[in-house]
């Protein structure tokens, strides 16, 4: 071999080295930053229930037009996969609510225990970092799961049949995580104000 040879084949390897590096590096930082990804965390409670079945309720038929509208909306949220983990308390209200969304993304609802607030936040952070995921609960839990996120600690109370609420925290790898609050379905109407009685009047009666 010439040494014009071996410098043109020491000149090749140099480049196909370059290109691994460059190759290696592109992908190494591809897989830092989808796996420091923002994670999205949407929560609501369950839809309208009908509060004559019990201790336990399933919804009523205006819940189920509820539900299936927050299947219509969730349903694409994150444009092409919509909707990556569903998670749902015990109660049958909350199941119910969650069903139609899970068939349209031929998702099994995860069953959690509405009481473990620490454990479902952690396996949510540690096992779907960078997606998108559904948690329908009761009221009493929202604040609590949205305050241990670092989310908003404002959020205003819920009246026992305000059904419309979503929240939605986006929780960035780097920086401040976000709520927002949504509405879906039939928006909720507060009952008419009551206007105070008027005092009598000085020296009535």
């Amino acid at each position: 071999m010439t040494s014009d040879q071996r410098r043109s084949k020491r000149r090749r390897l140099r480049r196909q080295a370059a290109v691994l590096i460059f190759l290696m590096v592109a992908f190494g930082l591809a897989w830092f930053f989808e796996s420091q990804a923002t994670t999205t965390v949407i929560f609501t409670r369950y839809a309208d229930i009908d509060r004559s079945q019990g201790d336990n309720p399933g919804l009523s038929p205006a819940g189920q037009a509820r539900a299936q509208e927050l299947a219509r909306v969730l349903g694409d949220v994150d444009v092409v996969a919509g909707v990556d983990a569903i998670f749902a308390n015990q109660y049958r209200s909350t199941q119910e609510t969650a069903e139609p969304l899970a068939r349209r993304l031929h998702l099994q609802v995860q069953v959690v225990d509405v009481k473990d607030i620490s454990g479902l936040l952690e396996h949510i952070l540690k096992d779907w970092k960078g997606k998108v995921v559904l948690v329908i609960t009761h009221t009493e839990p929202l604040p609590v799961l949205i305050q241990e996120l670092h989310g908003s600690k404002k959020l205003p109370p819920m009246a026992a049949d305000e059904y419309d609420n979503l929240y939605v925290v986006s929780i960035p790898w780097y920086g401040k995580v976000k709520t927002l609050r949504l509405k879906y379905g039939a928006p909720y109407l507060p009952p008419p104000a009551i206007p105070a009685a008027n005092p009598p009047a000085a020296g009535a009666g």
